[in-house]
């Protein structure tokens, strides 16, 4: 909806500062990634998230670039039109938001240096005997300044602490950003299922008819089995995944350059995949599906942007 005066942001909520121009943040990208995976599963134009959404086309496409980190309920609402479970991916916006507030960096910083102890105070005249003979008399309140300082540092080791439990909780595990989480498209990863534990919806396609097609558009993962894996001479980590669900066999990247191509030839024609731009770079990349059977042999090959030939590898289907 538009104001009257042609305006495209009247209804949006105020928008979160944008970062510096330049690549963004490790943190912003993967959220970015992940926006950018919700819209295309749910089969959102621009226009479509306007008309949705308290926000604008141009805030959308600002959004989905990485160039502007998007507000928290831009969040909450892309993944109610998604189907998605939004906890995952406030998440990771706590982290980004995290990381381009400056707060991350505050949570880093050491403690402060604890202030001197305060010299010997003189020798006090001695206290009246207690009116109770039974009854100790009180001991001395701490000081003051120890106090504040166990606070500090107990805020401290708080933060770092829960630094610490969302890093594991929303990082990639293992070294790839592996998935944990339903299906999304190209450029992160597909899913185990929900997360309320639900069983994953059936396949879209099998076999022949999913050759040349997505994977995860698809739902084949759920999840794939890995037939190899290997790191590439340029560090990049290659990987062949298989569905049996699907029949399919398809290839992806992660650790790479813009300019890195997989390409993965089985029974059918070479599906191939490139690394485009930065956002690509920060997560993964992964091929069209290529029909195999078990007994298939599949071949994958890496060709990196900044060194000639390339790097094969072979796998059999089971």
């Amino acid at each position: 909806m538009r104001s009257p005066n042609g305006s495209g942001d009247a209804r949006r909520t105020p928008r979160t500062p944008s970062a510096p121009a330049g690549t963004p943040s490790p943190e912003r990208a993967r959220l970015t990634a992940a926006l950018r995976d919700l819209k295309e599963r749910a089969g959102l134009s621009l226009t479509r998230l306007e008309e949705r959404t308290p926000f604008s086309k141009s805030s959308w496409g600002r959004y989905l670039k990485g160039e502007t980190l998007p507000p928290r309920e831009a969040v909450r609402e892309l993944c109610r039109l998604a189907g998605e479970p939004a906890a995952r991916c406030l998440a990771l916006w706590e982290l980004a938001e995290s990381e381009s507030s400056g707060r991350a960096a505050q949570a880093r910083a050491p403690a402060p240096a604890a202030p001197p102890e305060p010299g010997p105070a003189p020798p006090a005249p001695p206290a009246p005997a207690p009116a109770d003979p039974s009854r100790p008399a009180d001991g001395p309140e701490p000081r003051r300044g120890l106090r504040r300082i166990a606070s500090v540092i107990a805020a401290v080791l708080a933060v770092a602490a829960a630094g610490m439990t969302a890093t594991v909780l929303l990082l990639p595990s293992d070294r790839a950003p592996d998935e944990a989480r339903a299906p999304l498209t190209a450029g992160t990863g597909s899913g185990t299922g929900t997360a309320t534990g639900t069983a994953p919806p059936p396949p879209r396609c099998r076999g022949a008819a999913c050759e040349g097609r997505d994977p995860v558009n698809m739902l084949c993962g759920f999840p794939p089995d890995t037939l190899i894996e290997h790191r590439t001479a340029s560090g990049a980590h290659l990987q062949v995944r298989y569905s049996s669900e699907c029949g399919t066999s398809w290839g992806r990247v992660w650790g790479t350059r813009v300019g890195d191509r997989v390409e993965l030839t089985a029974a059918g024609p070479t599906r191939s995949a490139e690394v485009t731009d930065a956002l690509d770079a920060k997560a993964y990349v992964y091929t069209p599906m290529t029909r195999s059977r078990p007994g298939t042999v599949v071949r994958a090959c890496f060709r990196s942007a900044t060194a000639p030939g390339r790097e094969c590898f072979e796998a059999t289907v089971r």
